[in-house]
């Protein structure tokens, strides 16, 4: 059975060389692409919403409409994976987050935690700084929010399970993730208030290359990374949970 998986792979594999190569041999050069749409923005997105960050442009103005389906799509798939991983299991907060049956967890060295504690902050400041900077430098809400979660996942190594979970604590994620999607939600409905279009920028557009321009687009992009920073931070919570053995007590 092995031998015949692997015969299967390799007849994968050389089925999709030539496929494969053929796409990247038709690809454009660097920097040449056959569509108007990317010049289009470069163009007239500094001029007409006064931020350098086109790409944040893109997703919580000319396509926010998309953005907020994804910032939902992202809400309902850790919504499942919660679900799916919180079960029945001890959650209490513990001096260390327990053992599968039968296999222990090795233990943290010196060089791994002072690694932790010492990235850890950094990460987070990191993080932070991606967020706040969308309108100007690349980052936004998406990515910031992800580093803010890998930041909280080093104060775990760093800190033992104990600090870590005095800090993550499940209902405040909760609304954390969900306020965060609300926030977009009604960024897009408070326009129409004013007889506006959904999701159009009503705010003043700030100065160009500053780090509170893009007017809506700020609003929005702060929703965007508390709903990420929740959201991920509840999958890598229910995932360190699903280590830890039921206590007899919780029911």
């Amino acid at each position: 059975m092995p031998r015949l998986r692997m015969v299967l792979f390799w007849c994968g594999v050389l089925l999709l060389i030539a496929p494969i190569a053929a796409v990247v041999c038709d690809m454009p050069r660097f920097g040449d692409h056959p569509l108007p749409y990317g010049d289009a923005i470069n163009h007239d997105a500094p001029r007409d919403r006064h931020v350098s960050n086109t790409v944040s442009a893109v997703n919580f103005d000319y396509r926010g409409f998309d953005t907020l389906g994804e910032e939902f799509m992202l809400v309902c798939a850790v919504t499942g994976a919660v679900v799916l991983l919180r079960g029945s299991r001890g959650e209490s907060v513990t001096a260390e987050p327990g053992t599968l049956p039968g296999r222990g967890l090795p233990g943290r060295s010196d060089a791994a935690v002072l690694i932790s504690r010492l990235m850890g902050p950094f990460t987070l400041l990191f993080g932070f700084y991606v967020v706040l900077h969308a309108t100007v430098t690349p980052g936004g809400g998406f990515q910031g929010g992800v580093v803010i979660a890998s930041g909280l996942l080093l104060l775990f190594m760093g800190e033992g399970y104990r600090g870590w979970r005095r800090i993550m604590r499940t209902p405040w994620l909760d609304v954390c993730e969900g306020g965060g999607a609300l926030l977009f939600a009604l960024a897009g409905l408070a326009p129409m208030l004013t007889g506006s279009a959904f999701l159009q920028n009503i705010l003043p557009y700030g100065k160009f290359r500053d780090m509170l321009s893009g007017g809506l687009m700020q609003i929005e992009n702060a929703g965007v990374a508390c709903a990420v920073m929740a959201g991920f931070s509840l999958v890598l919570l229910e995932f360190l949970e699903e280590t830890r053995e039921p206590e007899h007590d919780d029911t």
